[in-house]
């Protein structure tokens, strides 16, 4: 069984097509863009989505990256996941990046940029205590746990 939310939705493009899900059961709903833009090598730009949309509280949507323009053309989101907060009412807007060194990409008004994810999210009660319960990771992080066998690896913070 699948687990819905109701999210109003202005299309402020009505040209373009509304987020939509590709396939059954998929996480991500399309993103298009709303004009067309030119990536250089190494170069960003903020494409906005042509929608805004409305998150009841205790929910929130975020902005993934495309799997298959990032393997293409080695573009991603450059704050991957961007973050929609269920007050935020203005345009949802990609910030997307060219990762490639040679090669610019184009991208055209319509085509598909990013997926959005809506998810429950809680708001955390930060309480300030003097120790932290023990657990078994304890502070290793920053690939503590290994991963990779090149020389130099290891457990370094």
């Amino acid at each position: 069984m699948s687990d819905y939310v109701d999210v109003p939705l202005v299309r402020l493009d009505p040209d373009l097509p509304a987020p939509s899900y590709a396939h059954p059961g998929d996480a991500g709903a399309d993103l298009h863009a709303r004009h067309g833009v030119e990536l250089a090598p190494g170069e960003r730009a903020v494409v906005p989505t042509g929608v805004a949309i409305a998150l009841p509280e205790g929910w929130a949507a975020f902005v993934h990256p495309r799997s298959g323009l990032a393997a293409r053309h080695g573009v991603t989101v450059v704050n991957a996941p961007g973050t929609v907060d269920a007050g935020f009412r203005g345009e949802v807007k990609v910030i997307l990046l060219n990762t490639d060194l040679r090669e610019t990409v184009r991208i055209a008004r319509g085509d598909r940029v990013a997926q959005l994810v809506v998810q429950r999210v809680a708001q955390a009660r930060f309480t300030e205590v003097q120790d932290l319960p023990e657990s078994l990771r304890g502070t290793g992080g920053l690939g503590s746990t290994g991963g990779w066998t090149a020389t130099g690896a290891g457990g370094e913070n």
